[in-house]
């Protein structure tokens, strides 16, 4: 334990850090200094990005791309500049392969339909299957169960093993010659579980199956290189990376967006429109029908400056260590199951626990009587409960202004609630 807390120093300025977060600064329940541990559900904001979004209102919003007005001219070149950010920050080919959404769960849904209305060779109907994973949030299971449902396409999954990591002993058959898609997730947002990307990625292309990655939980913490991935695919969102809400990103290879079709039609997205027919403008603009959320991007851009002028790999590496003391400190805590890996090897900030027979909804509630905030539910990813045979679980997340300190209260606080249950 002693080794593990020792390692965090020196890796990140966690007091400066927090500084920049106002919200960390809140206390509740009669004075209580509040203990974030719910970044994977989504990070606390600094006052860079909500300064940026607040200029941005204050003297430059206006809608983008047509205006001829120096405002509007402004916001579309701040609107713009993140998608250059977000490009560069992924280290994108072009940064016309930055496609903005408002969430990953809209990228997610942007992939499944634009391969469903699709021309061959891409396109998914009944003579084709999907693969997906038992451990992806739903925002990565219901998009592909519509697809399946709608063309008659098979949908198929890779199970996961006792300690939490992807069964991938089956490999070549769950991914046949039969495979147009496989989409599943860099880091798990239950499981804590970074799967084994260049092994799946291999055999897909082996059998020339396109490869989508939801990066909602890597993206936030460690460098995210989308060519060295080698993936035709990457969703992540803003939120959980101390961007604002209602931004997501798309990253797709520049050729597959050329071929396939838009999911939404509107203003935008078009190069002319009669009332017989209509051409596309092209990528990014084809599948950003509408107006965009320009402020949104703003603060995206905002957030992209503010982790890389810390360093993404600074950050990994303090959440490494902030992760390996959190396990070993949980494993101290009498009845406390973690679900999922038992180690800090190969797994993300974030770590689900059961606590003996109390329900995570009362461990929740007590903790929260002290302060500490945590995640409890099923947090969008049901099957893996069921493949445990639990209800749901609590789950602390870590980030890069997370502290030993408040390991410490919520170990401490565990005992207190087993206290309180007798």
């Amino acid at each position: 334990m002693t080794d593990a807390r020792q390692g965090l120093s020196g890796l990140l300025d966690t007091e400066a850090i927090r500084k920049d977060f106002p919200l960390l600064d809140r206390t509740v329940h009669d004075g209580k200094k509040i203990v974030y541990l719910d970044s994977a559900a989504t990070s606390q904001k600094p006052r860079q990005v909500l300064d940026a979004l607040n200029t941005y209102y204050e003297r430059h919003n206006a809608n983008v791309h047509r205006g001829v007005y120096t405002v509007a001219e402004e916001a579309t070149a701040l609107y713009e500049g993140a998608r250059d950010k977000v490009a560069a920050f992924i280290n994108a080919p072009s940064r016309d392969e930055v496609i903005f959404t408002k969430n990953a769960s809209e990228s997610l849904n942007l992939v499944a339909n634009m391969l469903g209305w699709a021309d061959e060779p891409y396109r998914v109907d009944r003579e084709t299957e999907i693969v997906t994973t038992e451990m992806e949030h739903h925002s990565n299971i219901v998009p592909w169960q519509l697809l399946a449902q709608r063309t008659g396409a098979k949908l198929k999954w890779f199970g996961i093993t006792d300690d939490g990591r992807l069964d991938l002993s089956n490999i070549d058959e769950i991914i046949t010659e039969k495979t147009k898609i496989v989409s599943f997730t860099l880091v798990s947002n239950i499981l804590g579980t970074v799967n084994p990307v260049e092994r799946i990625i291999r055999r897909a292309q082996q059998v020339g199956a396109l490869v989508c990655i939801d990066a909602s939980q890597a993206a936030p913490h460690m460098v995210l290189d989308v060519q060295a991935l080698q993936a035709d695919f990457v969703a992540f969102t803003g939120h959980k990376m101390v961007g604002p809400t209602g931004i997501g990103v798309l990253w797709g290879r520049q050729e597959l967006l050329e071929d396939l079709p838009p999911f939404l039609g509107g203003g935008e997205m078009i190069e002319t429109v009669s009332m017989h027919s209509s051409t596309y403008a092209p990528a990014p603009h084809k599948f950003e029908a509408g107006t965009p959320p320009i402020a949104q991007a703003v603060g995206l851009g905002a957030a992209v400056d503010y982790l890389s002028a810390i360093g993404m790999e600074k950050i990994h590496q303090h959440e490494k260590a902030i992760t390996e003391y959190a396990v070993q400190r949980l494993l101290e805590v009498p009845d406390l199951r973690i679900i999922g890996p038992a180690t800090a090897e190969d797994r993300g900030a974030a770590i689900s626990f059961t606590l003996g027979d109390i329900h995570p909804h009362d461990v929740g509630q007590v903790l929260d009587e002290q302060g500490i905030a945590v995640r409890v539910g099923h947090h969008c990813a049901r099957p893996v409960c069921l493949r445990y045979g639990i209800p749901a679980t609590t789950r602390a997340s870590f980030y890069l202004y997370s502290t030993p300190a408040e390991v410490d209260a919520l170990v401490d606080g565990l005992e207190h609630v087993r206290n309180f249950f007798g």
